[in-house]
């Protein structure tokens, strides 16, 4: 087969492996009620190109109930966000973090952010928060921060399971949560699995520890060579795809034996390169945006049927 016959064929499959896949996502549903408990599904606007009006209409239509974003340090930007979301009834979600590898200057922007982004009262935050090679006590300083304006603003503030970030691995999380006993998580523990080079069977009481503190959850499928399978409607993916699910369904029932009200998720499959890509096109092999939306439906028909 000619490359060009291959590129075709093989995005053509991709692409066509849609929302239409009802055996798939009919074998993945659970019934879980959850009526005390509402849950709320968000949208990414990672590697979205529509302006944040155009993008708050979309999610709306596909129906989400709101949107993660990168905190908008711009007034104007805070401005049409505020607009956009309360003209289409979405909730928003903050990402917080910093990217210096200066201990100080990274916690002093963090910190100003941070406080920035509480006054805007969003459903929560979630943290790109300090890094793998900052010391135990440097790291520890933004989870004393973030539990602290926590308390003060009424916001929950969570740091995210993140490759390259404090919660980086499952031993140095467990560490961090074995001392700090209101530290809350993100869960994206698709990153886990890329760092471990496994379903993390082998760290079972860790994870555990993980899910009772996850206030969060980032929807992404992870494997032992990657943070992303390529498409979790893949039947190669079912055992990758299970195990997230028997995790995900852990922390709600966690959370409703704690009569919590909310539970918030994040679609989250990424674009290309974070998508693995054809070769010399860097055509991404599945559609990220049919992904997230299955992974909505999955997660709708799974906790709310």
């Amino acid at each position: 087969m000619k490359r060009r016959d291959f590129i075709g064929t093989t995005l053509g499959a991709g692409i066509g492996v849609g929302l239409a896949a009802s055996p798939l996502l009919a074998s993945k549903r659970k019934q879980t009620n959850t009526p005390d408990m509402k849950i709320k599904i968000l949208a990414t606007n990672w590697g979205d190109g529509d302006t944040i009006e155009d993008f708050c209409k979309k999610i709306k239509s596909y129906g989400y109930d709101g949107l993660e974003v990168w905190y908008p340090t711009d007034a104007g930007d805070r401005e049409r966000l505020v607009n956009a979301t309360k003209a289409n009834g979405l909730a928003y979600g903050f990402l917080v973090g910093a990217y210096q590898p200066d201990f100080q200057p990274h916690f002093e922007l963090f910190e100003t952010n941070l406080r920035a982004a509480t006054k805007m009262k969003p459903l929560y935050i979630n943290c790109h928060s300090g890094k793998d090679f900052f010391s135990y006590e440097q790291n520890k300083q933004f989870i004393d921060l973030t539990i602290k304006v926590s308390k003060e603003s009424g916001v929950g503030i969570h740091h995210e399971t993140h490759r390259s970030r404090i919660m980086y691995s499952a031993p140095v999380a467990r560490n961090f949560i074995e001392k700090n006993p209101d530290l809350t998580l993100t869960l994206d523990i698709s990153h886990w699995c890329n760092v471990h080079e496994t379903l993390l069977q082998d760290q079972k009481e860790t994870v555990d520890m993980a899910l009772q503190r996850t206030r969060h959850i980032h929807l992404r499928v992870g494997h032992p060579e990657s943070p992303q399978v390529n498409d979790p409607r893949a039947p190669e993916w079912n055992e990758a795809l299970d195990q997230h699910l028997a995790w995900w369904d852990k922390v709600i029932e966690l959370r409703k034996n704690a009569g919590a009200n909310t539970m918030t998720f994040l679609t989250e499959f990424g674009p290309a390169d974070y998508m693995p890509t054809i070769p010399y096109t860097r055509q991404p092999v599945a559609n990220q945006w049919d992904i997230n939306r299955y992974m909505l439906e999955l997660i709708r028909d799974r906790y709310t049927s």
